[in-house]
């Protein structure tokens, strides 16, 4: 399964951008807020695994 790390990057109304922290030339990956926990900010970390977005410290 895919597991990967993101950090929140900038917040768009119900869109955040997120960028993968482990291929910084990817685009930016634009994402539904309500997939992701309510309580993100700009500079955010994310975990992608499992089909769900999880804050990491």
């Amino acid at each position: 399964m895919l597991s990967c790390e993101y950090v929140v990057v900038s917040i768009d109304g119900d869109y955040a951008h997120l960028q993968r922290t482990d291929a910084y030339e990817e685009e930016l990956k634009l994402v539904a807020r309500a997939l992701l926990p309510d309580t993100i900010r700009e500079g955010t970390k994310l975990k992608y695994e499992f089909l769900q977005y999880t804050i990491i410290e």
